[in-house]
């Protein structure tokens, strides 16, 4: 049987939400991808052209520090990474987790939270940030799910 970790990251808890129920179904350890400088309202305002969120967007090689580290990451052999989708992609701070782990031979399995759009391109702009032996599932939205559809995705995998 695997070792399964949840790392997610959550801005506003909706995310959050998710990735407990997940870790919960999955009998996964579970690990928040926490900013080192936390989001605000104001941060996460994707109309300001100002705003935290516009400025990742801008600029694709920004990596937002993360606050602290996953023990023993070599003991999983699957990977749930959990985001909001920002700008049509996953948040820069989801490329400051990837590279700073070895997913060589690990499942990378992502998930995504959104008001309006799908994960889009997200896994192949992902991709390239892991070893090229890294496993990656095509991922899935996981707006309004239930335990049950959870419960059926995590079985499927």
């Amino acid at each position: 049987m695997s070792k399964k970790l949840v790392a997610y990251f959550s801005a506003s808890g909706v995310t959050k939400n998710v990735a407990e129920r997940l870790a919960n179904i999955a009998n996964a350890d579970l690990f928040e991808i926490e900013p080192t400088e936390k989001y605000t309202n104001k941060d996460l305002d994707w109309m300001d052209k100002k705003s935290r969120t516009t400025y990742e967007k801008d600029h694709p090689d920004f990596r937002p520090e993360i606050n602290s580290t996953v023990e023993n990451m070599e003991q999983y052999d699957e990977v749930f990474v959990g985001f909001p989708i920002w700008w049509y992609v996953a948040p820069n701070i989801i490329d400051t987790f990837l590279e700073s782990y070895d997913f060589s031979n690990k499942k990378v399995i992502p998930f995504a939270t959104s008001g309006s759009s799908g994960l889009g391109r997200t896994v192949d702009v992902l991709k390239p940030l892991c070893d090229s032996s890294t496993k990656w599932d095509k991922g899935r939205m996981m707006n309004n799910i239930s335990d049950d559809e959870i419960k059926n995705w995590v079985e499927s995998l």
